[in-house]
């Protein structure tokens, strides 16, 4: 549904396809239609994470019918709502995950997938939180069913995904350890609330898990490795432990014994968010809203921003993520 009221062409990152290398160009788009269960919202910031590189590169397409600009999770402030829309307003300050389309200065979002910037919060840390949130919350939580008491590992502790673990685990009671590829990186994890810190370039992490836990092993285990870490993933296992694999820093392919997966009745997971459906991705807010807002709004748990850019320089953004120093989300910040 379009609207006279707005402008008809608007700044937006695009991926060139004319070159043999893939490249980040601003453009002039049409500013998007939006739907009568939609919102349309005037961005402010939006988060730069891993599936937005993977995009660039050719080896992440979006859905059918998703915006080809990129971006994942953004916030803003809501300027028109489509005629089904009972929830939000005018004017409302919202964070949102959406399956293309936030590095613009306005975007189309699903109404379900939006949700209100937490008190005290700034719009650009309230850009870093939805990819993360929703993505953890919908795997450690409700797929893993991550308990207090229980031991959780997560690779990749300084990363969005990883800094959103450490913190939400602690925060529910759980025990936490993280790997990480500095010792720099290993301290950053355990200020975040990490009992334990593994640097995985001079430390074996099965061995150190194992000695962490006297033995037993982790209970849930969140990968964005995989690739050989499938193997050493099950070895840290403890009995009955839910292994999350949601990314494939080492590659999707593994050559891997698979009698631990059967000894020690593990149970194997993987997800990803961007094609779910529309009601699997508001269920996941509702959850979020009721159970992980109040702690973003008391400062117990909280994004954690490494560096900004400009919307024009979405690529040194895309650079700054791939050289891997970032301790948590990087972010382009919309004019």
């Amino acid at each position: 549904m379009s609207n006279p009221e707005f402008p008809k062409k608007m700044k937006a990152v695009e991926i060139t396809k004319d070159t043999d290398t893939p490249a980040l160009v601003l453009g002039n788009v049409a500013v998007p239609d939006f739907g009568p269960d939609d919102v349309l919202v005037r961005v402010a910031a939006s988060g730069v994470n891993r599936p937005d590189l993977m995009q660039v590169a050719g080896m992440y397409p979006p859905p059918p019918g998703a915006s080809e600009i990129p971006g994942l999770e953004l916030s803003g402030e809501i300027v028109a709502v489509g005629s089904n829309v009972t929830d939000w307003k005018c004017g409302d300050k919202v964070c949102a995950l959406v399956t293309g389309g936030g590095y613009a200065q306005y975007a189309a979002v699903p109404a379900a997938q939006c949700l209100p910037v937490p008190k005290g919060m700034s719009m650009t840390a309230a850009a870093g939180v939805p990819e993360t949130f929703f993505t953890v919350w919908h795997n450690v939580f409700d797929k893993a069913q991550l308990k207090a008491g229980e031991t959780f590992l997560v690779h990749g502790g300084t990363s969005g995904i990883g800094t959103t673990a450490i913190q939400l685990a602690k925060a529910f009671g759980a025990r936490v350890i993280a790997t990480a590829g500095t010792d720099e990186k290993c301290q950053a994890c355990r200020d975040l609330g990490a009992d334990v810190a593994i640097n995985y370039k001079t430390q074996d992490f099965v061995e150190e898990v194992k000695a962490a836990t006297d033995g037993k092993g982790a209970d849930v285990i969140l990968d964005m490795v995989a690739g050989d870490y499938v193997s050493r993933n099950f070895k840290a296992a403890a009995f009955e432990a839910r292994i999350l694999i949601i990314a494939f820093l080492r590659g999707p392919k593994a050559e891997t014994n698979f009698t631990p997966l059967l000894l020690k009745r593990l149970t194997l997971m993987g997800s990803t968010l961007r094609a779910q459906p529309v009601a699997n991705k508001g269920a996941i807010a509702t959850s979020l809203r009721e159970k992980v807002w109040p702690l973003l709004e008391s400062g117990q748990v909280a994004p954690v921003i490494y560096k900004t850019f400009p919307l024009e320089q979405a690529s040194e953004a895309h650079a700054t993520l791939k050289g891997g120093a970032h301790i948590g989300k990087v972010i382009l910040e919309v004019d």
